[in-house]
């Protein structure tokens, strides 16, 4: 049974005004997304002031209760963050108990009164992780019974100190978590010590490949772009679709679903491209790129969608009614990882395909609005609070709380699209 209420006005939130909300992946063994952990974070931080992790948790259960949590990580679970006060209030009853595991801080000290309300929230339906383990205590070995996960900051380890670790915190009765994986090298030897789930961006970090091409349907799908930029013709556009059985494939698939909204079914290319209409056509195949086979919830997949919407948003606040850099923005944002995506350099990339000197300035030197803007969502992501990203803010004329409605709507679009799309096409 889901534990879930509406919050009172009663909850602490001081800055309810000037937070803004990073979430960030935890990938299973096959590099799947299976939940997010949300963090609160300043917006308007001088570098001198440190969240409080009471009002942090209660502010994130506010929002996550007002908006509901799917709207902030979709059919996803979510680690929140919970000290001693927190853990202790009330107001953890606020959050669904299927949807969150409760992410215990390492400040907590295992009284017991604490280990009695872990013990009555297990109770209860919730679940624990064990936060930022780096060693054997008298704390883990009283925490630790009570845990369904414990996470182990990788960084404060030298990889002998991790695997001998790792073999005195196996345990059938929970898994084990990396976090703070940010090379591919690190995930490589967490998989083989017998993590269960990695945390960190290492998924997104390029690994360039001298003398790597760009898959063919890859290629083909920037071309297509190409010819979109150009303004081409659309006899054009539809000869260079049908080029590629894949595209025309996934094009009708597309144009069938109930995110298109058709009343009937279609079965041509040139009656699919006049129903997408070249702006949405151009947005499916940036997405595209990211799709490998049918899988639509990959985690680089989440992160490009994410980013270009919203950079779309967020363009929307910095230049009302100009539609064109709204759709500027998306591209630069789900460009970003492009590099990632083909283990390919940027200048590379960029070099292949027709893009504006602004695009090209934002992915390569993060200059200009477009990159400014591209920068301070890559600091979001990453949780950066402090006196550069509140500049960043200033700079850009937004407010935390534009930022933080524009990230909301984007986690919602992009769960949205991507169930839709990834839903079978009715007959």
């Amino acid at each position: 049974m889901t534990m879930a209420a509406r919050p009172e006005a009663a909850i602490p939130m001081p800055f309810a005004n000037n937070f803004f909300l990073a979430r960030q992946p935890i990938l299973n063994r096959n590099q799947r997304l299976v939940a997010y952990e949300l963090l609160y974070r300043n917006a308007e931080c001088d570098g001198a002031e440190f969240t409080d992790g009471t009002a942090a948790t209660a502010s994130v259960i506010a929002h996550a209760s007002e908006l509901g949590m799917e709207q902030v990580v979709g059919d996803q679970l979510a680690y929140v963050n919970v000290d001693t006060e927190g853990l202790m209030s009330d107001f953890i009853r606020f959050l669904p108990n299927d949807k969150v595991i409760l992410e215990v801080l390492e400040t907590v000290e295992p009284t017991p009164d604490v280990l009695a309300r872990l013990a009555e929230l297990r109770q209860a339906g919730f679940k624990f992780a064990l936060d930022d383990v780096g060693g054997a205590s008298e704390s883990l070995r009283k925490l630790q019974p009570l845990m369904d996960i414990i996470k182990v900051d990788i960084q404060q380890l030298a990889p002998d100190a991790l695997a001998a670790l790792t073999r005195s915190l196996r345990s059938p009765n929970q898994k084990l978590l990396a976090e703070k994986v940010e090379t591919h090298d690190q995930f490589r030897q967490c998989l083989d010590l017998g993590f269960e789930y990695f945390q960190g961006y290492y998924f997104a970090k390029p690994v360039i490949l001298s003398g790597k091409k760009i898959a063919p349907s890859q290629l083909a799908i920037l071309q297509l772009l190409d010819l979109l930029n150009s303004d081409a013709e659309q006899r054009d556009i539809e000869r260079s679709v049908k080029l590629d059985p894949l595209i025309t494939l996934n094009l009708l698939r597309l144009v069938n679903t109930p995110a298109v909204g058709a009343r009937f079914r279609i079965n041509s290319v040139a009656h699919a491209l006049i129903v997408l209409g070249r702006r949405q056509l151009q947005r499916w195949l940036q997405i595209l790129l990211y799709v490998k086979g049918q899988q639509y919830d990959s985690p680089l997949l989440q992160l490009a969608t994410t980013r270009g919407k919203t950079m779309e948003l967020l363009l929307e606040k910095l230049q009302p009614g100009e539609r064109i850099s709204a759709d500027i923005g998306f591209t630069v944002g789900i460009m970003s990882l492009m590099d990632t995506l083909f283990s390919v350099a940027m200048s590379e990339i960029l070099g292949s395909v027709n893009v504006l000197d602004e695009v090209r300035d934002a992915l390569l030197h993060r200059t200009g609005q477009y990159g400014a803007a591209l920068k301070l969502i890559e600091m979001v992501e990453r949780a950066q609070e402090g006196p550069e990203l509140t500049a960043l803010l200033h700079a850009l004329k937004l407010s935390p709380a534009e930022l933080y409605a524009c990230q909301l709507a984007a986690y919602e679009w992009v769960d949205e699209y991507r169930v839709a799309i990834a839903e079978p096409v009715k007959r």
